[in-house]
């Protein structure tokens, strides 16, 4: 269970430029639930290639994290801070986002149970499979399913009709970053929020942050500024922001810059 950020712009843009210090400061402050590694992708203006950043530190508390913040590093990009599913290590290989070739993809949500996920892997996927997460599977099935319909939207389709209905109390909101295109999946509509949720306090977390409720945790909200656009889990102050319609999929053209929501998504 995780927070998500994903941007469009038309120039290079930093992460604090992007949100505007304030914002960014944040959802960066949302590490004090979601402190379990931090990830960032991007496509670099100069090469075209996907880059990426990975950690099992809390974002607030790594050097890395602030100085690629800071830095106009892309025009589109996703950014990720983890709140590991209990049971499931603390480690690098367990971060998001998680990257073959140039398609990267970070998730906010649990599915379980861990096994039937993985059976639906071809022995080919499992063998790429780096950490013990739902989510590295999630994603592991999602390229499998592009793979095999040799299209982004069919395969991303495909995967999320069958998760959906495999796993109906699963959230499988996600970010795709493709060359051309970023993707946002939105599909939680029957999700279980987390059982954590109810003992922040317990947890030591003394402010709960905005929105993290059975209500709002799994919302997620857009924007469109002069900069481009922006798709952000909940957690900072919402004014400015649309919420993402419930079971949705949308797509981002890195060139034009056209966003389109294709609600509801397939079911």
């Amino acid at each position: 269970m995780c927070r998500l950020l994903g941007y469009v712009t038309a120039e290079p843009t930093s992460l604090v430029d992007l949100l505007g210090r304030e914002d960014f400061a944040a959802f960066t402050a949302l590490t004090s639930v979601h402190d379990d590694g931090w990830g960032m992708a991007w496509y670099d203006a100069g090469d075209g290639r996907l880059h990426h950043a990975r950690s099992a530190r809390s974002a607030e508390n790594d050097r890395s994290y602030a100085e690629l913040a800071e830095q106009p590093l892309a025009r589109v990009g996703i950014v990720h801070l983890r709140w590991a599913t209990p049971g499931i290590p603390i480690r690098v290989e367990n971060s998001h986002p998680f990257v073959d070739g140039q398609l990267a993809m970070a998730h906010n949500g649990s599915i379980a149970p861990l096994d039937r996920l993985e059976a639906l892997l071809t022995p080919a996927s499992r063998a790429k499979l780096l950490g013990g997460t739902d989510s590295e599977r999630y994603f592991r099935y999602v390229v499998q399913c592009i793979e095999a319909a040799g299209d982004e939207a069919t395969g991303l389709g495909e995967a999320v009709t069958t998760l959906s209905a495999e796993f109906p109390h699963a959230s499988l909101n996600a970010l795709l970053l493709t060359p051309g295109r970023l993707r946002a999946v939105h599909v939680n509509s029957r999700a279980t929020p987390p059982s954590m949720l109810k003992d922040l306090r317990g947890m030591g977390i003394a402010a709960e942050p905005i929105r993290h409720t059975d209500d709002d945790y799994f919302a997620m909200d857009f924007r469109r500024t002069p900069e481009g656009t922006q798709v952000i889990s909940s957690g900072i102050d919402p004014d400015g922001w649309t919420p993402v319609s419930d079971d949705s999929v949308g797509v981002i053209d890195v060139q034009s810059g056209e966003l389109e929501w294709l609600a509801p998504a397939p079911s």
